[in-house]
């Protein structure tokens, strides 16, 4: 990722809201491209160092979700969902693909901007106090999080690709084993309290994690659900 001038790719098949975006992003610091649907924004993702995604669900031909699909099946890429204020299922469907934020319409550039800002953060955060520190590994059940590279690998070398939400998810409950850890705690441990979207989305990416993890994510054994209080992480962690 770029350390001094992210690159923001917009992706709305609206002409004057991809232009003023591009607009606004390149006067206050940050380095824009445009595409006006999916085929465009694949070919700039394929050919461009890409920091972070704006995606607008409803396109014409091939929708936001299922060019947030593609960004998650390929890439850490982090993506914010622009979407209309009447789409809420189409908003949980894109957290459960992998976006790690959204904003709804209308919405304010300088919004946009500041949420943009909070996931690039979290992207390139350093360690906090008490997080795992650089060069070290977590070893749980059958796999390794290489925290440097926020890469997650099996047993047999396989890496797994990890959103920015699930990352942190999971590195706060490596550094917590054994703790029953409320929402709230999740929400101060593992997301900036600025957005929104985590406070409704901790069950979702909680769900997403158990996905990848688990063995069988309707009967988990690692991420285990204390009816009432919040999540235990059930397994021995181990540093190597």
């Amino acid at each position: 990722m770029a350390a001094e001038t992210p690159h923001i790719l917009v992706v709305d098949d609206h002409r004057d809201i991809r232009d003023s975006l591009v607009q606004f992003l390149e006067k206050n610091g940050r380095r824009a491209s445009a595409a006006e649907n999916a085929e465009a924004a694949r070919r700039i993702l394929r050919d461009e160092t890409i920091d972070l995604v704006t995606l607008d669900i409803m396109m014409p031909g091939e929708d936001g979700l299922s060019l947030c699909r593609h960004i998650r099946e390929t890439s850490g890429t982090p993506i914010i969902l622009l979407t209309a204020r009447g789409e809420e299922v189409d908003r949980i469907i894109g957290l459960e693909l992998g976006a790690d934020d959204y904003v709804i319409k209308p919405f304010s550039p300088r919004e946009l901007l500041a949420r943009i800002d909070a996931v690039l953060r979290r992207v390139n955060a350093a360690p906090r106090s008490g997080e795992a520190a650089t060069g070290e590994a977590l070893k749980f059940d059958r796999w390794t999080l290489r925290v440097p590279e926020r890469d997650l690998v099996d047993e047999h070398g396989a890496s797994h690709e990890l959103s920015t939400g699930e990352f942190r998810l999971l590195l706060t409950f490596l550094q917590h084993p054994r703790a029953v850890l409320s929402r709230d705690q999740l929400l101060d441990l593992a997301f900036d309290r600025g957005s929104d979207v985590f406070d409704r989305a901790v069950d979702t990416q909680v769900s997403r994690l158990r996905r990848k993890i688990e063995t069988d994510p309707q009967d988990p054994k690692l991420i285990k659900t204390v009816w009432g209080a919040g999540y235990v992480f059930a397994a021995s962690v181990t540093k190597g």
